[in-house]
């Protein structure tokens, strides 16, 4: 029996409600106006951390929650439906949130270099590594706010996670390149 046979029938249950409902009209619009990049780590979960419902935000979730070349692709790609199709709706809130405790392993000599030795990229990986929120999360917050394709009216902000405490720490409240 494999994971995914509790999962489907799981699946059936949620069908049977009204919550598949809750989604917006226009899916790049959420209905809390909340677009989240975080980590890959299931501690970290913003449905839980925000207490949303299902279409209430947008969630990219890369290793680290950091900002890559992906995901501003994706965001551009957001923000450009968004003007085009969508340009009186009120803009959407972009959450970074990196968390404490990541970057297990990567500061693993003898991991990396097993890693490496499969073919994958241990340089990327540590390039990649969060081991302080802190430096990172502002990091990647100028790195949106000086993406040329993502609109200048998403309001960006960065936090900190703390999977002991369960609660965020803002490290760079909202703001825009529209807010000058």
């Amino acid at each position: 029996m494999s994971n995914m046979d509790d999962l489907l029938q799981r699946n059936v249950r949620f069908a049977a409600t009204d919550a598949k409902n809750r989604t917006p009209e226009i899916p790049f619009v959420p209905n809390q106006q909340l677009y989240v990049i975080t980590c890959l780590d299931p501690r970290v979960d913003p449905a839980f951390i925000f207490d949303l419902a299902l279409g209430d935000a947008i969630v990219a979730r890369t290793l680290g929650g950091r900002v890559t070349p992906a995901v501003i692709q994706d965001l551009a790609w957001i923000s450009y439906l968004h003007e085009l199709r969508a340009p009186k709706a009120d803009w959407f809130d972009l959450a970074v949130v990196h968390h404490t405790g990541c970057g297990r392993g990567l500061d693993d000599d003898a991991l990396l270099r097993g890693f490496a030795e499969r073919g994958g990229d241990d340089r990327a990986l540590v390039d990649q590594a969060v081991f302080d929120p802190a430096q990172t999360v502002p990091v990647d917050v100028q790195k949106l706010l000086d993406a040329p394709l993502v609109s200048p009216q998403i309001k960006i902000s960065g936090y900190e996670y703390d999977v002991e405490t369960g609660l965020l720490r803002t490290l760079v409240p909202p703001r825009s390149r529209a807010d000058g």
